[in-house]
């Protein structure tokens, strides 16, 4: 079925499936096309397709709010390539707004990310010849310039890659104006290539790669004492402490250096510095599962006590509030959410469940696909509780039927106070006898009046199987822990648009 069909009924169109779905308003159709934009291949869509789409619904929206929503997808939703296309796209439709160069301040966190929104722009604006970047859009150059003041050597060395835009070409077309004589300093040797190869564990190890050994017992030595080294060395971030799990416990380490990895990985200010979207500690979490060595276990129990951390932003959900999660496990749910990741939407639509659950008194969650069946888990064993719910896919079938969610609560009589369901928001009845989640919800308010629903977007695809308009559905998008800052914000009267437009540039 095409996309987007218009109907008799007003405002109600057809979803990717064929069956009856609701628009959303320009601001939360922008909403949860970027804060679910992995910029990799959707099921239902392609990457080119989503910044085609971002596009056009920019140019129904104002400025000032795709600015905020720039900055709020970098900040609290933690991801980098997106709020870079907002930027550069916004710089096509506005000029001379200070609001875009401090957005592009705000959202340039890391060294490279300002060649890569230099790539972009080139790309965007389909640049070609020797200079490329020859007229750049002077809010983005302002905003650009600001930004160099913000990184050290060591920031600036360990981004300073061989590719297309590199920093000293930034620094021409830039011309950024040193805070102090320090910072001169610095400029000077970005423009003469002289900055210091940093010390990174990246360098440190690609170095004794191309150490020839005498045997595999000294490489194995040689690895452990070099692992041993940047652990203790605390050069190693968080996010490659994480990524390396696997390297460290096979190159086995001393039992005081890896006490000191688990340390690091269950540190509350490291956990919340670091700014992990909870699937990275999923991916490490199955990893170790892979694993037969000493010190797995510990590991994984730093690993379920950092990743307590990123729920304890949900409140109240105590014994006096009756939920009901429920989880999208059908077929469009089983596509990677980038080229580069092995994690499915699925995944992360078990792991949100799971922060959630972990937080609730009263709680029935399940899965559903072309069936509904409730999955009893404990609390507290978040990573673990994921873990044992994605090895169940394949036992609710591969179609959408949400709607036995509800029809399962009516059909039990079951009142409950908040419904939640993660999914990508394709539902529809693969009977073809037309029943729709909307038409249940609206039968199951005369059960239970005061119930309210919650659909958690992990796709932006544009449209929701139930309208939002009213003061019982809510929309909620995106992958990182801070929707549940989205969730607190509509149980005090709020919305995920109003957060965005709350937010300062």
């Amino acid at each position: 079925m095409k996309f987007n069909l218009k109907l008799k009924k007003k405002n109600v169109v057809k979803n990717y499936e064929g069956a009856e779905a609701f628009v959303l308003t320009p601001q939360l159709e922008l909403y949860t096309a970027v804060v679910t934009a992995s910029l990799s291949n959707k099921f239902y869509e392609k990457n080119d397709t989503r910044v085609k789409r971002i596009r056009e619904l920019m140019a129904r929206n104002d400025p000032k709010f795709i600015a905020k929503l720039a900055v709020y997808t970098r900040e609290k939703m933690y991801l980098r390539s997106v709020p870079l296309v907002l930027a550069v796209e916004l710089a096509k439709i506005t000029k001379g707004e200070t609001t875009l160069s401090n957005a592009v301040e705000r959202i340039v966190q890391r060294a490279d990310e300002i060649t890569e929104l230099l790539a972009y722009y080139e790309l965007a604006n389909e640049r070609k010849g020797t200079k490329k970047l020859n007229k750049l859009s002077k809010q983005i150059q302002k905003g650009l310039a600001a930004t160099f003041n913000k990184f050290d050597e060591y920031q600036f060395a360990k981004y300073n890659r061989d590719a297309a835009i590199k920093l000293r070409d930034a620094l021409f077309i830039i011309h950024p104006k040193a805070k102090d004589e320090t910072q001169q300093v610095l400029f000077n040797k970005i423009a003469s290539d002289g900055l210091n190869v940093p010390y990174t564990w990246e360098t440190e190890l690609s170095a004794l790669g191309q150490v020839k050994f005498e045997n595999e017992k000294e490489k194995q030595a040689a690895f452990k004492a070099k692992w041993e080294e940047l652990i203790t060395s605390g050069k190693i971030g968080y996010m490659a402490l994480l990524r390396n799990l696997r390297n460290i416990l096979e190159a086995g380490v001393s039992k005081e250096v890896l006490k000191r990895v688990c340390d690091s990985l269950s540190n509350e200010n490291a956990v919340l510095k670091s700014k992990q979207l909870p699937f990275r500690f999923l991916s490490a979490y199955r990893e170790l599962e892979k694993l037969n060595e000493n010190g797995v276990t510990k590991v994984m129990n730093a690993l379920e006590q950092a990743v307590q951390f990123t729920s304890a932003n949900i409140s109240g959900f105590d014994d006096e509030v009756r939920v009901l999660i429920a989880v999208d496990f059908s077929g469009s749910m089983q596509s990677p959410v980038s080229q580069k990741s092995k994690v499915q939407k699925f995944e992360i639509g078990a792991m949100l469940a799971m922060l959630l659950q972990n937080k609730c008194g009263e709680v029935t969650t399940g899965i559903f696909g072309q069936t509904w069946k409730v999955i009893n888990v404990p609390h507290a064993a978040i990573l673990s509780n994921t873990a044992a719910m994605v090895k169940r896919i394949g036992e609710v079938g591969l179609s959408t039927n949400g709607y036995l969610v509800i029809k399962d609560l009516i059909e039990r009589k079951k009142i409950v106070d908040k419904v939640m369901i993660f999914t990508d928001c394709q539902l529809w009845d693969d009977t073809s006898g037309g029943t729709s989640i909307a038409k249940l919800w609206s039968d199951y308010k005369k059960l239970a009046p005061f119930a309210k629903i919650y659909l958690f977007d992990l796709a932006g695809y544009g449209n929701t199987p139930l309208n939002t308009k009213g003061n019982d559905v809510f929309l909620i998008a995106g992958w990182s822990d801070k929707i549940f800052d989205v969730l607190a914000a509509i149980e005090n009267g709020s919305n995920a648009v109003a957060e965005i437009e709350n937010t300062r540039v």
